[in-house]
């Protein structure tokens, strides 16, 4: 376990923390004055290895070196000027900080952080942290890395669970969820929707499937993986030339075969380590998914048609009836599918950076 203190007095800012890994859908912006929960499960903390955060440059003033050398490989709007190494937390675990009046800046409904940390230290008045609570953004506390300090706590952190540990535990994560919206006294005050999760593991697998593509088109197994991507892969690639093929692959599941050319695998909720099998090293391009996402696509859960006569097992949980399904086709989240593709090296081919920079026509077509 760890805590975070104010490197100007030392005082603790944060509960007994244990570290996991960022989840995908850190910096998603969904939808239009939306309510989103808070990002982080309490006593958790993750880290942004890169830059986020004001300063921003816009991109005619980067130099091109300096954006290759950022792990940045295709134009984006603008770039972070801001201290790597963010620390992001659930607002119920920040302790001693107080809001910046002046530095409450956001749109209607919240905080945004876009004033730069809007969070002092209770003790010395140090500027430590951003509170994001604004429509559309998940809520959390985004402690800056050059105000904090990292202290180990009540001992060593306990280690991260194995993969089959992981999946005895089996932690899902539906893909399809009520939506809050601000009460109106004329339509409800929540919808279903896809899960934003979703839509944002997502958005980074297509980037990743598309590098993988080789610019050939791509299957993806039945069911639900068909759903939410191979609409989008057949609108971006071409139909001309042999297909490459994607299957699910990780703990628990059957190893592919040789024909596999892609392999959908999930990634360790706590350490962010990408599913690997043991032997000799895959071939196969590996296609980064949250846990509780991959999870649901290589072992969906069974929908019961009918409600079932007598009790349920105890540790079964079941909607009566079954949770509606939105009434529009899954779309991927742009936001993180430029996000990854541009860091991707593969997008420095032609007809990949033409996608890259070009991203509206496919979102006029409903696919993000």
């Amino acid at each position: 376990m760890f805590v975070f203190v104010c490197v100007g007095c030392g005082a603790e800012l944060t509960n007994p923390l244990s570290r996991v890994a960022l989840p995908a859908h850190a910096h998603q912006k969904y939808g239009n004055g939306l309510q989103l929960p808070v990002l982080m499960e309490s006593g958790t903390f993750a880290v942004d290895p890169e830059p986020w955060g004001p300063p921003w440059r816009r991109w005619e003033e980067v130099h091109p070196d300096e954006a290759v050398a950022r792990g940045i490989y295709a134009p984006v709007y603008a770039l972070s000027d801001g201290a790597p190494g963010s620390i992001v937390i659930a607002p119920g675990d920040a302790r001693g900080t107080l809001l910046i009046p002046e530095r409450a800046g956001g749109y209607c409904c919240g905080l945004d952080g876009a004033d730069g940390p809007n969070m002092a230290c209770e003790e010395c008045g140090l500027p430590v942290a951003s509170r994001i609570d604004d429509c559309s953004l998940w809520q959390a506390v985004w402690l800056a890395p050059n105000a904090v300090r990292c202290l180990l706590a009540d001992g060593a952190d306990s280690a991260p669970l194995s993969w089959a540990e992981l999946l005895e535990e089996r932690k899902y994560t539906p893909p399809f969820e009520p939506i809050a919206t601000w009460r109106s006294r004329l339509r409800p005050n929540n919808f279903w929707s896809w899960s934003p999760q979703w839509e944002a593991a997502v958005g980074r697998a297509l980037a990743h499937l598309l590098a993988a593509s080789e610019g050939r088109p791509v299957t993806v197994p039945d069911g639900l993986s068909k759903e939410v991507f191979q609409r989008a892969l057949d609108a971006m690639l071409p139909t001309g030339p042999p297909a490459r093929h994607a299957v699910l692959a990780g703990p628990g599941h059957p190893t592919p075969n040789g024909d596999a050319d892609i392999v959908l695998v999930p990634t360790h909720p706590q350490t962010g380590h990408t599913w690997t099998p043991a032997g000799p090293a895959p071939t196969a391009y590996p296609v980064p998914l949250p846990f509780g996402v991959w999870l649901w696509l290589a072992f969906p859960k069974p929908h019961l048609p009918v409600p079932a006569s007598g009790g349920m097992p105890d540790g079964v949980l079941r909607d009566d009836p079954p949770a509606p399904r939105p009434r529009y086709l899954f779309r991927a989240d742009p936001g993180v599918f430029q996000h990854t593709l541009v860091r991707l090296p593969a997008v420095q081919r032609p007809w990949l950076r033409e996608i890259s920079e070009n991203p509206r026509q496919y979102m006029r077509a409903g696919l993000f």
